[in-house]
């Protein structure tokens, strides 16, 4: 494998209005593109907002209490908030395994190993994009999201996981199209687990969810 330019890895104390993050999100896209920049890993939170990607429904919008942004991501809509964090992934996938599935399913696997660190068994379910746990009460429910675009084999925007949000935000969608599922967090299935517990976590996992881009996307997907 050729030597690769160091990987900027960016942690935003504040959050971060998500207008802001995506015009910030695609001049980085674009330089990485010409050649100009370093991929990235950004870790984030965002003030209240809803996002719609490009299969967004307008029914699926149920109550627009905050802001909609159209976010240009595949997918539908989606909440960000207080205690969701987001890592946004900048990463040239020319020089990778030219997989577009590959890089979703290496991005699930990122959440669902670091989520194991904290006692939380996550899994990929069939038909339901996402990460699902099974929550309090026995049910599955999504406690982390997946979105994701590429221009010039440049990736753009990425994961979120629910660390400790107020979770009542996501009634004023429908989440991901997804209505016959709930929603849940760390908080929810009791683990105390810090932004900073959380960050450090999945930093340190970084390099195997890079490392999986340079092979194809499993066959199957395992639970």
């Amino acid at each position: 494998m050729d030597q690769r330019e160091p990987i900027e890895q960016r942690i935003s104390q504040e959050p971060v209005v998500y207008r802001d993050a995506l015009d910030e999100m695609t001049q980085r896209n674009e330089a990485i593109a010409a050649g100009e920049a370093d991929e990235l890993i950004w870790l984030l939170e965002h003030p209240p907002v809803y996002t719609a990607g490009t299969s967004a429904a307008a029914n699926e919008l149920l109550d627009p209490r905050f802001e909609v942004v159209a976010a240009g991501r595949g997918g539908r809509y989606t909440y960000h908030g207080p205690g969701q964090r987001i890592a946004y992934v900048l990463l040239d996938l020319s020089g990778r395994a030219r997989d577009v599935r590959g890089y979703v399913h290496a991005l699930e696997g990122w959440v669902i190993d670091t989520l194991s660190d904290f006692g939380v068994h996550a899994f990929r379910a069939e038909g339901r994009i996402g990460i699902w746990t099974q929550d309090v009460d026995g049910s599955e429910a999504k406690i982390g999201a997946i979105g994701v675009r590429i221009r010039r084999w440049v990736t753009m925007h990425g994961l979120s996981v629910n660390i400790a949000p107020d979770l009542s935000h996501f009634s004023g969608i429908v989440p991901c199209g997804i209505a016959d599922y709930g929603v849940t967090s760390l908080e929810k299935l009791g683990k105390q687990v810090s932004v900073a517990q959380w960050d450090a976590a999945l930093l340190a996992r970084a390099d195997e969810f890079l490392a999986r881009l340079d092979q194809p996307c499993p066959q199957e997907n395992d639970r």
